[in-house]
């Protein structure tokens, strides 16, 4: 009997044995992998580090990036894929001709958080006997010391060469879009070819000693209102005292037509404007090029006086971002059908450019084709439209932006550090 009880005793002593091995065998594994799951962590480095843009993978990179910091965003418009291929393509990009250029991506922990770029318009500081040098599409998650590591590398690389004031973020291809910093109308999503960024951006310009350069403004037009009687009463009086019509654009013509328009341009853009110089024929050309396809020659309209002169410039454009926003930044393999289907839906436009000889100025010149752009709107059953960007110093242009129903409703700020 004993020695049956001291048999199960040794037994039940084994079994005991075998459990507390299993057990400290577990939990020495599952110590080690903690322990490894610590290491791998600590490995990361959380530090923000900056890179630059080389290869076409850091380009791609660099592309995508907003993909994944709007992702949750209802406002923000993806561009095309392609045409920020085109924009970062020097043979297809008109301000990489013009200077050196520079572009980065930050990083933390592996993955891209940031992205900016910099460069030198050349032309622009022989014109304006400056040493400038500018910053281009900024983007950060939100985390200041991404923004400061990526101001630190562009403004650096920009010092190397000389520079000694720096603005933007200026339009990466000198163009009309991307310029600007959105600090005001974050409530809907962007007009074609305007700037869109989250709210904390204007805290990491402010916070890093970034100061206001100018702002340029946006107007809102609610094409349902009807237009008074008696401004088309007023603007007809003016056209027949000062004897000027109203045409569209010769788009069959447009080499001719940019001839014309190129010595109304220098004419009509202020010398106090910083940070522009009349452009010539071939970079007209150039931007014309890129907007034919999408041009609506009822939206381009011309004021000419009685010798067939060239006094005013009005352009504007559907608003295909309510378009672009359907195709996620890809014209194949559906983009296009999407395209095609989408934009006969669009119900507004921008109008980008507006421009008028100095002798025809106080002539109700503006006013004309402000009338004439609302009209053609309406006939395609538009019912808003938008007149940006206007320069804050334009104190004229914004007067007549107002007078034609606009209410400011963006605003859109350059800014500006010295070196």
């Amino acid at each position: 009997m004993d020695s049956r009880k001291k048999a199960a005793g040794n037994e039940y002593l084994t079994v005991l044995f075998i459990i507390r091995t299993f057990i400290l065998k577990e939990a020495v594994a599952l110590a080690l992998s903690l322990a490894r799951k610590r290491s791998a962590r600590t490995r990361q480095d959380p530090a923000v580090t900056v890179t630059r843009v080389c290869t076409r993978r850091d380009w791609r990179t660099f592309i995508n990036l907003p993909w994944k910091l709007y992702k949750d965003d209802p406002n923000w418009v993806p561009p095309l894929k392609a045409d920020m291929w085109d924009t970062v393509n020097p043979a297809k990009n008109p301000l990489m001709k013009l200077g050196p250029y520079r572009y980065f991506l930050a990083w933390k922990n592996g993955k891209p958080v940031g992205r900016i770029g910099s460069g030198i318009d050349e032309k622009l500081n022989r014109e304006k006997n400056k040493s400038e040098g500018y910053i281009t599409l900024f983007e950060s998650i939100n985390d200041y010391e991404v923004a400061k590591a990526l101001f630190d590398a562009a403004l650096s690389w920009l010092k190397e060469r000389g520079i000694t004031t720096v603005t933007g973020p200026q339009s990466p291809s000198n163009g009309d879009d991307y310029r600007g910093l959105l600090i005001k109308g974050f409530d809907s999503p962007p007009i074609l070819l305007n700037s869109y960024n989250p709210p904390y951006y204007a805290e990491f310009f402010d916070r890093y000693g970034w100061e206001k350069h100018f702002d340029r403004l946006a107007f809102y037009y609610d094409l349902r209102k009807p237009v008074t009687a008696r401004f088309e009463r007023s603007v007809e009086l003016l056209m027949k005292r000062y004897k000027y019509t109203v045409r569209p654009m010769n788009i069959k013509k447009i080499r001719e037509e940019l001839v014309g328009l190129q010595k109304l341009v220098a004419r009509a853009m202020p010398e106090e404007w910083p940070d522009m110089v009349p452009p010539s024929v071939e970079e007209l050309e150039d931007e014309a090029n890129k907007l034919l396809p999408v041009a609506d020659p009822d939206l381009a309209l011309i004021a000419e006086n009685e010798k067939g002169e060239p006094v005013g410039l009005a352009l504007a454009l559907p608003d295909y971002n309510q378009v672009l926003k359907k195709m996620n930044g890809r014209l194949l393999p559906i983009g296009f059908i999407k395209f095609l289907w989408y934009k006969r839906k669009i119900t507004g436009g921008r109008m980008f450019a507006l421009m008028v000889d100095p002798d025809y100025r106080n002539k109700g010149v503006s006013a004309a084709m402000y009338l004439y752009a609302f009209r053609a709107g309406l006939k395609k059953g538009y019912t808003y439209g938008d007149g940006s960007t206007i320069h804050e110093f334009n104190i004229r242009m914004r007067r007549e932006a107002e007078r034609a129903g606009g209410e400011l409703y963006r605003i859109f700020r350059i800014y500006r550090i010295d070196l």
